[in-house]
């Protein structure tokens, strides 16, 4: 007799699953990605493609994947096993994301602590040039940029001219990579138990810190202009492909489908339960911190914009009035458009003479940024404007950190579920030293983002990892279910778990449009993506157009790098189908060879037996 399975784990109750699914699908993409795509695209004319492909693509496969992990009762591996041996190399392809995934993400955490811990100090770091080392003078590097730039990428991440210069570790940066490690560990260390109980404060407290923000950039001057700017659609942009491509792979990326997670997380939940509310409110709830993101990271984006446009106008009033020799106070921001047209008017070639700036608030709301640069250097330079600048800088990277602690633990939930759901390590082996080991070798690969060149890395990674691998996982899943293990078979178990069939809706979106929006949006990326060569964004001092960013191709060895990013985490779906269709073929050989006309084995075996009868 074997030993009897011990009972899965499940949730001490259904608010932990929600919160816990909650809080892996919003992540830190709501906050500095979403944003940015409402901005260069229209603002409210980016929410119709949006909402489409979150009705016709993110919806149903969210319901896909929290339904067949609540009936399976396993994680990716053991899930697509289940449902046919060929479909296994799809969970291991999550697995493997998932891992590369988590290596860098928590990276940004690591910058995310090193932010925080710098925010208790007065005057906040990144607000003013260091002096340089002979003490004569503010540092170059710093005086050319701006304070703010100069802390990102000389203080914190030390960055190196090119990916191909390596440079050293930041021993900084090492001890907040494993504090990050550390927090992740200790939270996870029980499992759903010790994870169900931290997402209470981690899914929930970037809630109170947006609510927070709001009320406060509300009362903000531009925070209007900000706010006029995000909903003031462009419905010419609608005609621009990109535009729907880059929605539908925003709302793919930001539910946090295919990466295998959703699946663990929903194997601990009832095997009687309503998944399909369950994703309704997740993919909902989603969306709707994106948007309520928007209107909070736009308010103070807009204040940003309203004190450069006035720092503009000084500068210009303060020319005209030293070239005019007029008394101060004369020309103010209020007359100053006044005076502007009077002095051109009356004065054109003296006018001419003056270098003014070209002073237009809807050219500082279009200095568009997204990722670490919304995070790391627009947000912590409009921090430096709001009055108690630490309590907005401690409050805002303390959001961050639970936005994504929230999304590690759904990476970490894809790689260990899997393993112990394979039984891959011996039964004497404690969860919490697995744990351990786990995120102890994750650290040590993940070193290589605290090099001089690690910025470049986490870019390479976040750019290629995520993007047409998890495209490829999704499309076989929705494949796996509906065509190889049908979609009556899965309409019953639906109709086991939550006493309803799926509608007609789910069901046309599963057979055909979720599909089809799959293959086009992979298609379309890959031809958008062939037709150029990648290139990065490089910090140069010495390039002619510094502080400005030089964009580079990426090398040759680099470039093959991205490439194996891009397949080797999907190989794994070809090759163990290859391998089940292969040990398949050699089983039929080999039971029609058994069975063979010109063998003499039946004879045998039937004289044997009846010699052992007497007969």
């Amino acid at each position: 007799m074997g030993q009897e399975e011990p009972p899965r784990p499940q949730w001490d109750n259904k608010i932990q699953y929600l919160l816990t699914s909650i809080g892996f699908a919003v992540g830190l993409g709501n906050i500095w990605r979403f944003p940015y795509l409402c901005q260069i695209y229209g603002g409210g004319a980016f929410l119709i493609p949006y909402l489409i492909a979150l009705v016709f693509e993110g919806l149903p496969l969210l319901y896909l994947e929290m339904a067949v992990g609540q009936r399976f009762r396993k994680g990716s591996i053991g899930v697509w096993n289940s449902i046919s041996p060929y479909l296994g190399g799809v969970g291991i392809a999550s697995m493997v994301v998932s891992f590369l995934v988590g290596m860098f993400y928590n990276t940004i955490l690591a910058w995310v602590l090193w932010y925080f811990f710098n925010s208790f100090q007065e005057p906040l770091p990144w607000s003013q040039c260091p002096i340089n080392d002979n003490f004569t003078e503010y540092n170059l590097e710093c005086k050319k940029s701006t304070p703010v730039n100069y802390f990102w990428y000389r203080e914190t991440l030390n960055i190196t001219p090119d990916i191909g210069i390596s440079g050293s570790l930041q021993w900084k940066m090492v001890i907040c990579l494993a504090s990050a490690w550390t927090v992740v560990y200790i939270c996870f260390i029980k499992g759903i138990n010790s994870m169900g109980k931290a997402v209470y404060v981690t899914a929930t407290f970037p809630y109170l810190v947006l609510t927070i923000f709001l009320v406060r950039a509300l009362t903000l001057p531009g925070a209007t202009d900000g706010l006029v700017y995000l909903f003031t659609p462009k419905w010419d942009v609608l005609m621009n492909p990109q535009v729907w491509l880059d929605a539908a792979t925003q709302i793919f990326f930001s539910l946090s489908v295919a990466f295998g997670g959703l699946i663990a997380f929903a194997s601990y939940s009832e095997e009687k339960n309503n998944c399909e509310r369950d994703a309704l409110v997740v993919g909902i709830i989603n969306s709707a911190t994106s948007l309520y993101a928007s209107i909070s990271i736009f308010s103070i984006l807009g204040f940003k914009a309203n004190n450069a446009f006035n720092a503009c106008v000084d500068e210009n009033i303060i020319a005209l009035t030293n070239h005019f020799e007029w008394p101060d106070q004369n020309i103010t921001a209020q007359n100053y458009d006044y005076w502007e047209k009077y002095l051109n008017l009356t004065y054109p070639v003296e006018f001419a003479e003056v270098r003014l700036e070209d002073c237009d608030l809807n050219d500082f709301l279009d200095q568009s940024a997204s990722g670490t640069g919304l995070a790391f250097i627009v947000f912590t330079e409009a921090v430096l404007s709001m009055p108690g600048s630490q309590v907005w800088a401690f409050l805002f990277f303390v959001m961050l950190f639970s936005l994504g602690l929230s999304s590690m633990f759904g990476n970490l939930e894809g790689v260990l579920t899997p393993i112990n759901d394979l039984k891959l390590v011996p039964k004497w082996l404690p969860n919490e030293a697995l744990t351990g080991l786990i995120c102890l070798f994750t650290f040590a690969i993940s070193l290589i983002f605290t090099l001089g060149s690690g910025n470049y890395w986490v870019e390479v990674f976040n750019g290629y990892v995520g993007s047409v691998p998890l495209l490829i996982i999704a499309f076989f899943e929705i494949f796996g279910v509906i065509y190889v293990y049908g979609m009556k078979n899965f309409s019953d178990d639906i109709y086991y778990m939550t006493g309803s069939r799926p509608n007609i809706y789910w069901k046309v979106c599963w057979m055909v449009i979720s599909p089809l929006l799959l293959l086009t949006v992979l298609v379309a990326y890959v031809i958008l993506q062939a037709q150029k060569h990648p290139t990065y964004p490089s910090w140069n001092p010495l390039y002619f157009e510094f502080p400005k960013t030089e964009p580079k191709p990426y090398p040759d060895w680099v470039f093959a790098i991205i490439v194996l990013l891009s397949s080797v985490p999907v190989i794994s779906i070809p090759l163990v189908a290859l391998y089940k269709l292969t040990c398949w073929g050699v089983r039929r050989y080999s039971k029609k060879r058994d069975l063979s006309p010109y063998e003499n084995h039946g004879f045998d075996s039937d004289l044997q037996e009846y010699k052992r009868q007497g007969v």
